[in-house]
């Protein structure tokens, strides 16, 4: 069941996403701001974590998950540290995402060569 869950939640965000490209004047990059500031607004009152809890890894794939990520990790970390922790926090549950995204688009920019 939990297959069917993480399917139908990614289906349902991408539906949600492409809904929103063809129907407004949004471009892709700021549809993706969008879901990021949903799923941080999400965590911050505890419902992504309960979707998570329904549609498992599913929750985790789609661009919602990194803006639960930051926040999660921000607020974590400014119980432990305190409002110093409130930066470095997010980068501690992201930094593993981030790296491999600059680490990938550098090797695959010396591969191939953009068109004119």
């Amino acid at each position: 069941m939990i297959y069917l869950n993480a399917f139908l939640f990614c289906g349902i965000v991408c539906l949600i996403a492409q809904l929103i490209l063809d129907n407004t004047k949004l471009t892709p990059g700021h549809i993706t701001t969008i879901f990021v500031v949903v799923g941080a607004f999400l965590d911050v009152f505890g419902i992504y974590d309960k979707i998570i809890l329904w549609a498992g890894g599913g929750a985790m794939v789609p661009i919602t998950s990194f803006g639960h990520l930051l926040i999660h990790g921000a607020m974590a970390t400014t119980v432990e540290v305190g409002i110093m922790g409130l930066m470095s926090g997010m980068f501690n549950l992201t930094a593993s995402g981030i790296t491999a995204a600059i680490v990938f688009s550098f090797i695959l920019s010396l591969i191939f060569k953009p068109k004119d």
